[in-house]
């Protein structure tokens, strides 16, 4: 069930639909993300530390709440639409995507050692997605898009 900005439920053995890592099920983490509130990143980010919090080898779980916060922080601030954040976790490893309503699909900034002012911090989330996770990618729906990650859990 997804309600309100902050309303999420851990999932046990959660019906697969497609979203655990190759069709694996598993505890899930789903919460809707309204408009442009910011103030959704580190609730998020705690939620997913609980979710896993006895997940994979050290220091999987501190990558995945950084890769989850550029995902979320990139739906929020790049659209002007709602979002659906999912993460679930399987024996093999862990998948969280974001789901947003708008057909345009996320692209690398290309870094060429140089920054200028105008670019502050910005425009660098899924240069750090594609380099620290496992895989990942952009699937279109008839409405949106998902830009999801995996990453493997390795030894716990």
């Amino acid at each position: 069930m997804v309600v309100g900005a902050f309303s999420a439920k851990t999932v046990k053995a959660a019906k697969d639909s497609g979203n655990g890592v190759k069709g694996q099920r598993g505890p899930q983490l789903r919460r809707r993300l309204r408009r442009a509130d910011l103030r959704a990143v580190p609730e998020v980010r705690r939620a997913l530390r609980e979710l896993l919090s006895h997940w994979g080898r050290p220091g999987r779980s501190e990558t995945a709440e950084l890769l989850t916060s550029e995902l979320v922080t990139n739906a929020l601030v790049h659209t002007d639409t709602d979002a659906v954040l999912t993460a679930t976790v399987g024996p093999r490893g862990l998948r969280v995507e974001v789901r947003d309503f708008l057909g345009r699909k996320p692209s690398l900034r290309q870094t060429n050692g140089q920054t200028n002012a105008d670019e502050g911090t910005h425009g660098r989330g899924l240069v750090l997605v594609e380099s620290l996770a496992d895989e990942w990618g952009v699937r279109a729906h008839g409405v949106g898009k998902s830009v999801w990650f995996e990453l493997n859990g390795g030894a716990a």
